[in-house]
């Protein structure tokens, strides 16, 4: 006998496992674009109370390990995207890599809720504090692994959602954003006690309290000051498809016209990454630079500047062994000034597997695979997060791209700067990608108090307070540019003093407490 599509669909919706993949993408939801958080907050609380229902060790780590999934294969659906710039490998296989990608996230969340099973679970179905603080450590944790294993992908931590309720968001200036997903955890492990009547306990209320008044202490950062050098970020809103060798000419004019014009105040104008093709740096062999010149694009580019002024530009450096053959290449930011001198140079040190290198490539090459970002030499990586000491600009850090996602690593924290840019080429990122990647870089200005600078080709640019507000943005796949005064930093936070000890003490913390409630309840 056929079940009616009506009974077929309740029976669906009473299954765990489904239920544990549709909360997952519910989850998702509550990252930008959408920013749908409290819907995220009611999804992760339904899932905290089927991880604790399950009758078994391992039907927790399936209902994990599910839950993940549904979670990062709508999250990172602009994974998919990246591809549809890829002559070696079909568009296609993008939702195959998607897909495959959230296998591997996945078991993070299934970790966290396995422990929190184990160690935080009474054998009662009665919902308690203690099972939520293991949980909320636990995932602390594991949030941190997934930055740092197989050189991390730290991408939307959980308490990135808060953005939109920015007072919540600053949290982290004081224990770093893998602790705010911890508070959130436990945010929503009071939602689903209080749904099974169970008054949310003091052990719980208190913490958040206290965490709500060390929000309420935040201040906005101070405008800047009159006299301040000013900074113009440029979005030409030229896709990847249009940004072959024949239209460096096209981007190179498309720059130029958004750069603005000199005044009597200083400007650091920014350029994003991956739109200057040709080379900047002089020295190279004849045969590299492939009848360009560098002295020529640097002077072309000093036209556009004022006597103080400086331009910041992503670009590739080269470097060559004894026989001058090309070994290795760099991802890199240039600062030139007016008179088309090279004043520095950063090399961006987290490089995107896949993306600027290709992993195991005596195993991948064969099957077909390639590298996403156009060429035939992988890049190497920098030193790490380092600054560029710019004359009547002060120390300004760099970040290029992805880089920017790695909390508690983006800040050369014997030298801090005074600003960070962090120039991104979004355009591999669909629609999704772009405003996540945009919410991340604001959660890196509130947790080191630093003003963030973002120079995207297709968007979102933006000029990021010290405080997280932005302060301007270049819409999406929009041509423009935005200048304001450079923005000031605020004082030291405890995070950019800590770094993510902090979260290491938080999950501490709520460790013993749930320790100390289990003693008292014995």
């Amino acid at each position: 006998m056929t079940r009616s599509p009506a009974r077929a669909a309740r029976a669906a919706l009473t299954s765990p496992a489904l239920a544990c993949v549709l909360l997952g993408a519910i989850a998702a939801t509550g990252f930008a674009p959408l920013d749908l958080w409290p819907l995220a907050l009611v999804a992760f609380a339904a899932w905290l109370a089927l991880v604790h229902d399950a009758p078994t060790l391992r039907q927790a780590l399936w209902r994990g390990w599910l839950f993940g999934l549904g979670h990062f294969t709508v999250n990172n659906n602009w994974f998919q995207h990246a591809f549809d710039f890829q002559d070696a490998m079909p568009p296609v296989l993008g939702y195959f890599a998607a897909v495959g990608l959230a296998l591997y996230l996945a078991v993070f969340p299934m970790v966290a809720a396995a422990l929190a099973w184990r160690f935080g679970r009474r054998t009662t179905a009665t919902p308690d504090p203690a099972f939520v603080l293991v949980f909320a450590a636990a995932w602390i944790a594991t949030e941190w692994l997934r930055s740092v294993l197989f050189t991390g992908y730290a991408w939307d931590p959980l308490g990135v959602m808060w953005l939109p309720a920015i007072g919540i968001a600053r949290l982290s200036a004081w224990i770093g954003t893998y602790a705010l997903s911890g508070v959130t955890i436990v945010a929503a492990g009071s939602l689903w006690m209080l749904a099974r009547r169970r008054v949310a306990m003091p052990a719980i209320v208190i913490p958040l309290l206290a965490l709500a008044a060390l929000s309420a202490l935040w201040t906005d950062a101070p405008a800047a000051p009159a006299n301040a050098p000013r900074v113009r970020v440029v979005q030409p809103d030229i896709g990847q498809e249009d940004r072959s060798e024949s239209d460096g000419e096209r981007v190179l004019s498309a720059l130029e016209k958004l750069s603005g014009t000199p005044g009597a105040t200083p400007r650091l104008v920014v350029w994003p990454e991956g739109v200057v093709r040709d080379y900047l740096e002089d020295g190279y062999p004849f045969y590299a630079y492939d009848w360009s010149s560098p002295a020529y694009l640097r002077r072309r580019i000093a036209r556009l500047l004022g006597p103080d002024d400086i331009l910041l530009t992503g670009g590739t450096s080269l470097s060559f062994d004894r026989e001058d053959r090309i070994a290795g290449a760099t991802n890199s930011v240039f600062a030139i000034d007016a008179q088309a001198r090279l004043r520095g140079r950063y090399d961006k040190a987290h490089l995107v597997p896949y993306g600027e290198y290709l992993p195991m490539p005596w195993l991948l090459k064969p099957l077909g695979l390639a590298r996403l970002v156009p060429g035939d030499i992988d890049f190497t990586s920098g030193e790490g997060p380092g600054n560029l000491t710019l004359a009547g600009f002060g120390s300004i850090g760099i970040q290029i791209c992805y880089e920017i996602i790695f909390s508690g690593q983006t800040v050369d924290r014997a030298h801090r700067p005074r600003l960070l840019f962090n120039p991104s080429n979004d355009a591999w990122f669909g629609s999704w990608g772009p405003p996540q990647h945009l919410a991340q870089a604001r959660m890196r200005a509130i947790e080191e108090g630093l003003p963030i600078v973002r120079a995207t080709p297709t968007g979102i640019s933006a000029i990021i307070a010290a405080d997280g507000r932005l302060l301007a943005t270049v819409a999406h796949e929009t041509a423009g540019a935005a200048e304001l005064p450079m923005p000031p930093a605020l004082p030291v936070t405890l995070f950019a003093r800590l770094g993510n000890l902090a979260a290491g003490l938080v999950m501490a913390a709520m460790i013993a407490l749930a320790v100390a409630l289990r003693r008292r309840e014995r």
